[in-house]
């Protein structure tokens, strides 16, 4: 599969799963608050290099790859670089439309247990600000699947490319790693 058809791919993934999120919202009336962001600010969050391909190619169309590359390789930081926490807005991303997947998925989906059960995947904020929502969601997720599943997405993306979709790096090494995916791309076909 060439570049682009795995960005296609990849983006009909993320589109499919945006949709059921929505769904999923608007049935348990679960939301991020205004503003908050707080998940982004996790330091430990991983993600692989397939789910940012869209971005780098974005990058490489717009003629920035190799700027943010340079900031990728010289950040101190382990917070991820596409985090604007001066953004005005619901959210903190400042490239929402290319955010990786645990970035989709956190908040608004379910994973299964060790013992095959369904378990609502959200933040201690909704957890407690939106407490009865969240109590009846979570009866509902372990009973139906009203919300969508994490490992299912990532089979999805493993179906796409299997190598890029294997290793989780810091999410920072992740937009990296896709970065040079896509110059390596372009460097033998121009």
């Amino acid at each position: 599969m060439e570049l682009i058809e795995k960005v296609k791919a990849v983006e009909e993934v993320f589109n499919d799963l945006d949709n059921k999120i929505a769904a999923f919202q608007s049935k348990s009336t679960l939301h991020c608050k205004f503003g908050c962001g707080k998940c982004c600010f996790k330091s430990d969050i991983e993600a692989t290099a397939l789910e940012f391909l869209p971005f780098a190619l974005e990058l490489y169309k717009n003629n920035v790859a190799y700027e943010w590359l340079e900031r990728l390789q010289n950040t101190d930081t382990s917070l991820c670089l596409i985090l604007n926490p001066t953004k005005e807005g619901a959210g903190l991303c400042s490239e929402y439309t290319y955010r990786g997947l645990i970035c989709r998925l956190f908040g608004y989906s379910a994973r299964t247990n060790k013992y095959g059960k369904k378990e609502l995947v959200t933040c201690q904020v909704i957890k407690t600000e939106q407490a009865e929502a969240y109590e009846k969601s979570k009866i509902e997720v372990e009973e139906d699947e009203i919300a969508p599943v994490m490992n299912q997405y990532y089979m999805k993306l493993h179906g796409i490319d299997y190598q890029l979709a294997q290793d989780f790096y810091p999410i920072n090494k992740a937009i990296q790693r896709a970065i040079e995916t896509v110059l390596h791309y372009y460097a033998y076909r121009n």
